[in-house]
């Protein structure tokens, strides 16, 4: 079977199946958060139950933009999604994933409700804090591998983890704001009584919540598949590696979302910041040294 007809498999698997997984992994999430705090939480399915059920709602909207930009919010998500699961280029997945957040905030701003204007402006800063990062992710396997192809880079003769363990850690740290969890939980409230109510989704409901729920599934699993290119490589049992650390990153963004209250947003720009100097700038460094 050739390259091209595998890639074009794998998209349509994405988009198959990626609002699936991403569904049972805010399911597990859910559970898994209850039993933390000694519930017994929703069934595992509940996200689902609960994205039919916005789905059936009357559709309702401030202006016809907002249905628009969280249209485009879901559509440059799956876009960089299958960039990433045809195998394309890492650096245009970043760079479409960064379309998305656009389309993202200016939908929050497109209603003039002050809760829903600072949740913008709190995503704002969020795509401020973890860009810098991913850019330099991207950076750091052209450097390993010598191209920007996910494909290649999967091909890679030895693990690329070895050679980027710091930026993996800044990985690891930024995926806290990407998975919306404790302690970069600014933008997007999920308690209905603090100081946001709903934040950037206050003015959304209906059919527009139900698409960026969708949105958010789909983003979760390719964010995943970044942690997995940094345990994937040649090797033939290398897979079964990438899956199990995807699952244990995920298992302790969750332990780190119930044992965290959220910060300032200066408190999130400046460790975000400084995690990328300190832990992603010296290994860009390092591998520029050895390569």
């Amino acid at each position: 079977m050739s390259e091209m007809v595998i890639n074009i498999i794998s998209g349509i698997a994405y988009l198959i199946l990626a609002p699936v997984i991403g569904g049972l992994l805010a399911g597990v999430d859910r559970k898994i958060s209850a039993r933390m705090q000694r519930r017994v939480g929703p069934p595992i399915m509940q996200p689902f139950y609960d994205f039919f059920k916005l789905w059936d709602k009357q559709p309702v909207a401030v202006n016809k933009a907002q249905s628009f930009y969280v249209t485009g919010f879901l559509l440059f998500v799956v876009i960089s999604g299958l960039f990433f699961f045809t195998h394309g280029d890492i650096l245009l997945v970043v760079f479409t994933l960064t379309m998305a957040s656009v389309c993202f905030i200016v939908a929050a701003y497109s209603s003039n409700s002050p809760y829903s204007q600072i949740g913008a402006e709190r995503e704002l800063v969020q795509t401020m804090s973890y860009e810098p990062m991913l850019l330099l992710m991207a950076l750091g396997f052209y450097l390993n591998c010598g191209t920007f192809s996910i494909g290649e880079i999967l091909k890679s003769p030895q693990m690329n983890f070895i050679y980027m363990p710091g930026i993996f850690v800044g990985l690891s740290y930024i995926l806290l704001i990407k998975f919306r969890k404790s302690p970069f939980d600014l933008s997007v409230s999920h308690e209905a009584h603090q100081e946001l109510i709903q934040g950037a989704l206050t003015e959304i409901s209906g059919r527009s919540l139900a698409l960026i729920e969708l949105a958010h599934w789909y983003e979760n699993v390719f964010l995943l598949g970044f942690v997995y290119l940094f345990f994937a490589w040649a090797a033939p049992w290398s897979p079964a590696l990438g899956l199990f650390m995807c699952a244990f990153t995920y298992f302790g963004d969750i332990l780190v979302d119930n044992c965290c209250s959220r910060v300032k947003w200066e408190n999130m720009l400046a460790s975000t910041w400084l995690v990328t100097l300190v832990a992603g700038f010296v290994n860009i460094m390092f591998l520029m040294q050895i390569r």
